[in-house]
C-alpha cells in the first residue's frame, strides 16, 4: 500500500501536538480507547512478540490507587485527566508467541534462553509500542501527556501484582486545555544529530 498522510494529518499528529499539562473537562470514551489499541496493536514488533499490556485508569477509585505512585509535580495534572494509561511490558511475552508468531513455532526460543534479553526485547518493543500509543491517540482527536515522573515499584504493587508485568512511562490522554501549555523547547536540527553515510 503506497500514500502519504496530508499536511493536516501530520500537524496533529507531530508538528502543532503538544504534551498537555491541563484538560477539559470533556470525557474519553471507552470504545475510544478500544479503537486506539486498535490502532496501536498494527504497529510493528520482532516477531510481532507484542509486549505491551495497558490499564486504562479512568474511575476515581483507580486515581486513588494510582495517587501514592505519582510524583508531586505529576499529581495534580494526572487526577485530572480524564484517564490515565499505565504502559507497561510482559517479561514473558514469548509465552504468547505461538498465538501471535503462528507460522514459526520455534519463535518462543529466540527470547525465553535468558531473562536479561526477553525483559530487553519487551522494553524495547513495549518502548515501540507506547510511541505507537501516542500516535494513535492524537489520530483519534486526543492529547497526550506522557510522563516518566512516579514511582515504578509502587505501581507494579498496585496494579501488576502477581503477573510478569512491569510498568514502562504513565500516559495522561483527555482534551488539552490550551492555557496549561508553555512555549514549546528547541528541537535539533538533522545535522546536529544524524548522519547520511
Amino acid at each position: 500500500m503506497s500514500g502519504k498522510l496530508t499536511d493536516d494529518a501530520l500537524d496533529i499528529i507531530f508538528r502543532t501536538a503538544r504534551t498537555h499539562n491541563a484538560w477539559t473537562s470533556e470525557p474519553v470514551s471507552d470504545e475510544t480507547l478500544h479503537r486506539l489499541f486498535d490502532l496501536m496493536k498494527m504497529g510493528p514488533t520482532s516477531a510481532n512478540c507484542s509486549p505491551a499490556r495497558i490499564v486504562f485508569v479512568k474511575s476515581k477509585e483507580a486515581k486513588e490507587k494510582l495517587s501514592p505512585a505519582l510524583s508531586d509535580g505529576n499529581r495534580a495534572k494526572t487526577l485530572a485527566a480524564p484517564v490515565t494509561a499505565i504502559i507497561g511490558y510482559d517479561v514473558e511475552f514469548y509465552e504468547e508467541l505461538p498465538r501471535l508468531f503462528p507460522h514459526d513455532l520455534s519463535a518462543k526460543t529466540w527470547f525465553n534462553w535468558s531473562k536479561e534479553w526477553a525483559e530487553q526485547t519487551a522494553f524495547r518493543n513495549g518502548s515501540l509500542q507506547g510511541a505507537y500509543f501516542i500516535i494513535a491517540a492524537r489520530s483519534l482527536g486526543l492529547d497526550c501527556g506522557p510522563m516518566s515522573g512516579f514511582d515504578m515499584k509502587k505501581v507494579d504493587e498496585a496494579f501488576f501484582a502477581g503477573t510478569t508485568v512491569k510498568s514502562n512511562f504513565l500516559c495522561n490522554l483527555g482534551h488539552g486545555d490550551p492555557k496549561g501549555l508553555f512555549d514549546r523547547s528547541p528541537r535539533f536540527a538533522f545535522d546536529d544529530v544524524c548522519k547520511i553515510i
